[in-house]
């Protein structure tokens, strides 16, 4: 009851049944990210770290190269997953066994082991073995097949999630198998999948910062070089959470924003 007669208090108060006023969302997000700063300030300064940032001008272009490395790996990396996550969705339903049972053996395996494991294997036995010597290379293919298993599962719930009237209406107007997908459920798997696999992009982003164990030069190898050579570990890093964050937040509100323009009443 005070905080409805304080308005002081009613603008740190979600209204009942009502969206927040942007203003207010303004506010109240700025009022917390000061205080996410001033509990980090707080740290460091009890833990006696001081903070240097001398090093970004003289490594300047090295980290915007690792920078521009990490948006490559994990745009090609997005193309792959796609070109992997859609056939193997299809394969899941598959009519002939042998490839229902490896597509979703493939789900399993990819989606039950750590990233990293999957990057140690991938690279020196399966890339060894098939002479794979590019690490650039070696990483889009090792994103590309570890994301493609969750772009996989993402096609496969938006297809199981199509209301079943559209598409036995398409059949019973004589549309072939191939039309009906074309044209009827396609479109809304568009809808129902898109901010998913948005944001698995966003995923795909920070998963390319485990190709540095295999010393593939984009952001985290970069930082991890520089902060050797300096000896300026937290500066580095928390340089490096901050880049990240550069790339992955216009991800996440392009991804919130396609949840609010395509979402829909069942």
């Amino acid at each position: 009851m005070a905080s409805q007669g304080n308005p002081f208090a009613r603008m740190f108060v979600a209204p009942p049944n009502e969206p927040v006023a942007p203003l207010k969302r303004a506010l109240n997000y700025l009022f917390v990210c000061i205080l996410v700063v001033a509990v980090g300030a707080a740290s460091l300064s009890t833990a006696g770290i001081a903070l240097n940032f001398d090093f970004v001008a003289q490594y300047e272009q090295r980290i915007i190269d690792g920078f521009l490395m990490t948006l490559w790996l994990s745009g090609a990396s997005l193309v792959g997953s796609m070109v992997i996550g859609v056939p193997v969705a299809l394969g899941r339903n598959a009519r002939f066994l042998p490839v229902r049972y490896l597509c979703d053996l493939y789900v399993k395996i990819i989606r039950g082991t750590p990233l990293i494991a999957q990057v140690y294997f991938f690279y020196y036995i399966i890339g060894t073995a098939w002479g794979i010597d590019n690490k650039v290379a070696a990483g889009i293919i090792i994103l590309s097949i570890f994301a493609g298993a969750y772009i996989a599962e993402i096609v496969r719930a938006g297809y199981e999630s199509l209301p079943v009237g559209p598409l036995e209406a398409a059949r019973a107007l004589g549309l072939t198998r191939i039309q009906t997908a074309v044209h009827v459920a396609l479109p809304q798997m568009v809808t129902h999948t898109l901010p998913a696999l948005t944001g698995q992009f966003a995923s795909i982003i920070k998963d390319s910062s485990l190709l540095s164990v295999i010393a593939v030069i984009e952001l985290t190898q970069t930082m991890r070089e520089i902060s050797a050579t300096n000896y300026n570990f937290f500066g580095c890093f928390l340089l490096l959470g901050v880049l990240y964050l550069c790339l992955t937040l216009p991800v996440m509100f392009v991804s919130r924003s396609f949840e609010r323009r395509l979402a829909y009443k069942s």
